[in-house]
């Protein structure tokens, strides 16, 4: 979930860079509710699994091609290429047990806290739309 997390941070953010005022405040002001309704997709998909999905880095070498300066007779160095091992990182993902009834309780808060959200992102959402308007094209 981090590398998620990772690379798609700076994606939003030169998104939100690029968006209206408009969206970069609606953006900014239902940052929490946006955040508790993927918390509770991923709990709810937990919940219909029976498993959650963690990822972990792994090091593996692979076969690369490495440049080597080489000396010729007459004193020229030269760049050659040969085989030799690099290791690589990869991220995998495996399955992680849960406890259902630990799982359901927090699917009760994050599904309630979301409903609290929800009234403040129509409010925040509305105050954004009448603070900078969008001409309709």
């Amino acid at each position: 979930m981090t590398r998620n997390i990772a690379l798609g941070l700076p994606l939003v953010l030169i998104v939100a860079a690029c968006g209206t005022p408009q969206e970069q405040c609606i953006s900014r002001n239902t940052s929490e509710y946006r955040t508790v309704s993927r918390l509770l997709a991923e709990v709810e998909g937990n919940l219909a699994r029976g498993y959650a999905w963690q990822e972990r880095q792994v090091t593996r070498p692979e076969w690369d091609d490495c440049p080597t300066v080489v000396r010729g007779r007459d004193g020229k160095s030269a760049v050659t290429y040969r085989p030799c091992l690099r290791n690589t990182v990869d991220t995998e993902r495996y399955r992680v047990p849960i406890d259902p009834a630990a799982e359901t309780r927090k699917r009760d808060y994050l599904a309630a806290r979301k409903a609290k959200l929800a009234k403040s992102a129509v409010v925040a959402m509305d105050a954004c739309k009448a603070a900078y308007p969008e001409k309709q094209k």
